[in-house]
């Protein structure tokens, strides 16, 4: 139970109002004094039972991207037997507070209340504890009761629609080079040949033995697998922290896109704390959200090293030496895309795989690839 700057300011007046009623004579002012006193008394009677109800708190979608509506369900029942008085649940995300007045409830009885959660910028947030306050009608004093169970709210990075159709990820061993590792659960035909003792029964192609009249079979290879890397520069002396945010959505979108396209996928930063690859298509790219969710600036510890073959994504905010040592280490077999937020696209060396897009935010680097490179 505290009291409020009301009831402080109403409590420190009775005495003065009786100490002053009696040096002055003024019985009126001994009489405001014990009004005081009275209402202080009442507040407290009011006060002194702490709410009576059932809070449960829902918070929907849990994972939501940047920008995008997310909402918490608050459930209140009041499981006395009396009717219960008005009170105010305040919950807290990202330092924000949001007041939810409950109305009265009658014995038994519930109330449903819906109200919106901060998704203005990217990381991961707790909501909660509930704090429910109750207070006299005067507002002198409040009760206040911790409930509730702590959630979280895992705000992405917004994403862009990336094209990937013309991205340089061969898709079969015909396209083009890529990773020496199969593609999980497909082969391609290599040719028909006769059979040797060992080879699969199941492999017999029917046909060419009619057509040869010996026993002709299939021999199959693993394609090669598509891959894309994407190296995201998190020094806290390579980009500022804006151009970052515009950086990590473009990561986001183009590790999105790839995984949604069946491509093996690896996440890097150029600082070594993150380091990623999967090809587990939607359920991968949640993992990797939430990991680009939390991530954040940090001084330089380790050089990354990025995979050969395929297509290399690079997103930073200039261009550094360890930059110049990290991409000419790829080899020519790789098809080099680097996104430049610090819009220096001039400043970058050439080579023949190497394309730079300037820009000066993830929507517009977005659009110029779409628009210019993958068309």
């Amino acid at each position: 139970m505290r009291l409020s700057a009301r009831g402080a300011g109403v409590l420190l007046a009775v005495p003065i109002l009786y100490l002053a009623g009696e040096l002055l004579g003024f019985a009126l002012l001994r009489a405001l004094a014990g009004a005081a006193l009275a209402v202080l008394v009442a507040a407290v009677i009011a006060t002194s039972r702490p709410p009576q109800v059932s809070v449960r708190r829902e918070v929907y979608p849990d994972r939501v991207e940047r920008g995008r509506s997310a909402m918490a369900l608050l459930q209140v029942r009041n499981t006395g037997s009396r009717r219960h008085t008005a009170f105010v649940a305040k919950d807290v995300i990202a330092d924000q507070r949001r007041d939810i007045a409950v109305r009265d409830l009658a014995p038994h009885t519930a109330t449903t209340q819906r109200y919106q959660l901060p998704t203005v910028q990217r990381g991961r947030f707790t909501v909660g504890p509930l704090v429910l306050e109750r207070t006299d009608p005067l507002g002198l004093l409040r009760r206040v009761v911790v409930t509730g169970e702590v959630a979280h709210l895992w705000v992405h990075p917004r994403r862009h629609p990336v094209r990937t159709t013309k991205a340089a990820w061969p898709r079969h061993h015909y396209d083009g080079p890529g990773s020496p590792e199969p593609l999980a659960g497909s082969t391609n035909l290599r040719q028909i040949r006769e059979y040797v003792i060992g080879d699969e029964v199941r492999h017999v192609h029917w046909k060419a033995v009619a057509r040869t009249g010996k026993i002709m079979v299939r021999e199959y290879s693993d394609p090669a697998e598509p891959r894309l890397t994407v190296v995201l520069d998190n020094r806290t002396d390579g980009i500022a922290a804006g151009p970052f945010e515009e950086a990590v959505e473009i990561a986001a979108s183009f590790v999105c896109a790839a995984l949604a396209g069946g491509y093996r996928t690896r996440l890097v930063t150029t600082c070594g704390d993150l380091d990623v690859e999967t090809n587990t298509g939607l359920r991968g790219a949640r993992d990797l959200l939430d990991k680009l969710t939390v991530l954040g600036r940090v001084p330089a510890v380790s050089a990354c090293t990025p995979t050969p073959g395929g297509a290399t994504v690079f997103v930073g905010g200039g261009w550094a030496s360890a930059d110049r040592a990290l991409l000419g280490a790829l080899g020519p077999v790789s098809d080099v895309i680097v996104f430049d937020l610090d819009a220096h696209a001039d400043g970058w060396p050439g080579r023949a795989a190497l394309r730079v897009i300037a820009a000066q935010s993830a929507a517009e680097a977005i659009r110029t690839w779409n628009r210019g490179v993958a068309s």
